[in-house]
């Protein structure tokens, strides 16, 4: 059965099919159904929202008859030559070709990518700085000589604090995170067709997705938290040495079914953007689309990770060195007072180093989520051939 929303494939079933091998027509098809329509308007729920500017992309020579020359597999790269109206090549896409597509979309959108990353990352950190400072409970005090029973109460205590610590600036990124999400999908929705976008025209059309967005992280927040307790519980009741190997065992469990299931519905929030669909509904297209790709996607989700982590440490490192040394006491007070032995200083360098990362972050992230899920749907759905007749590609036009 073919229940895939937006533009299915011709004669394909999407998304319960296999990923290579997708039929092409020697010529593009007829526009009589969804597959071949593309509205100026909002769309029904289920369908890709459509870029409301009317203007096409840059000029891109028109694709020759036929598909000719496709990889049969999923490949990360040694891919044909395709149209390229914006971003990225109408076809499946390579791991760099993802990358390369993040970053030409915050180059190509600087100035709306720049508007909403370094303005979201100044109100957070602001934020977060407030809440550490004045809001906070400091850390309780743990004896090194305790045994027995009291080591395992003061390390209870701790974990509660460290946990009750993070969670308002947890909470303050996450609301962050769904705001940037959400609006930097709609700059990559418009970037992969070269169309222009202003920050009005993306918040315009991400609105109204915002508080679905929210339920959809809250959602999946709540099973990580249910999947991680129930996994934990019985080790922390146990409470002696039976009880800490026992959590140990289960906490790399939960990590690996985590782990699983942050795979598996990562392209919910696309979907739910792109396609206006329910939360549930999302989830379940998130599911389908990585069936069968879910390695492949861990790969470029780990190695984006990656590229995150490194970014952080390039430009966290110096700014917590500077931000000591400008605190008065240096690494030395840190290691030795701890951290509330820092004042403001330190916090607002920190902070600004923090700003810069989020603004370099927040697109990279948001960009290959968006590109993912275009790329799965270009492999199961040919949502390429929609694309071109949406950048107005020669060839390419409706004719029904």
């Amino acid at each position: 059965m073919n229940d895939t929303p937006g533009w299915a494939s011709p004669g394909s079933a999407p998304s319960d099919g296999q990923e290579t091998g997708i039929p092409r027509p020697s010529e593009p098809v007829d526009g009589n159904g969804p597959a071949g329509n593309w509205s100026s308007t909002q769309p029904p729920a289920g369908q890709w929202s459509p870029p409301s500017s009317s203007g096409t992309g840059p000029g891109a020579p028109p694709p020759a008859p036929g598909w000719g020359g496709r990889p049969q597999g999923p490949g990360w790269g040694g891919l044909p030559d395709a149209a390229r109206p914006g971003v990225i090549p109408l076809r499946p896409l390579g791991v760099g070709e993802i990358l390369d597509g993040a970053v030409s979309t915050m180059r190509a959108h600087w100035r709306t990518v720049l508007s909403i990353t370094l303005t979201v990352s100044v109100i957070v950190q602001t934020a977060i700085l407030l809440v550490q400072r004045y809001l906070l409970p400091d850390p309780p005090s743990v004896d090194s000589n305790a045994t027995g029973s009291e080591a395992l109460r003061q390390e209870a205590d701790s974990l509660q604090s460290t946990l009750l610590n993070n969670a308002p600036p947890l909470l303050i990124t996450m609301l962050a995170t769904i705001f940037t999400t959400a609006v930097l999908t709609v700059v990559i929705s418009r970037s992969v067709l070269g169309r222009p976008v202003s920050l009005s025209d993306a918040w315009a059309e991400a609105r109204p997705r915002l508080f679905p967005l929210l339920g959809l992280t809250l959602l999946l927040a709540v099973m990580a938290a249910a999947i991680m307790t129930v996994g934990l519980l019985p080790g922390y009741l146990l409470g002696d040495t039976a009880g800490v190997g026992l959590a140990f065992l289960a906490l790399l469990a939960t990590c690996v079914v985590l782990v699983w299931l942050m795979v598996r519905f990562c392209l919910a929030s696309p979907a739910l953007m792109l396609e206006r669909q329910s939360i549930t509904t999302s989830m379940r297209r998130s599911a389908k689309l990585i069936r069968g790709a879910w390695w492949r996607t861990f790969g470029i989700l780990a190695l984006t990770w990656l590229l995150i982590l490194i970014v952080t440490l390039v430009i966290g490192i110096p700014f917590g060195i500077i931000a000591m040394i400008v605190d008065g006491g240096g690494p030395n007070a840190f290691l030795t007072d701890g951290a509330n032995s820092l004042g403001w200083p330190f916090l607002i360098v920190s902070g600004i180093g923090n700003v810069v990362i989020a603004t370099i972050t927040y697109p990279l992230s948001a960009g290959v989520m968006a590109l993912l899920y275009v790329d799965q749907r270009i492999r199961r759905e040919a949502l390429d051939l929609d694309l071109a007749r949406a950048a107005g590609l020669p060839g390419y036009d409706n004719r029904g």
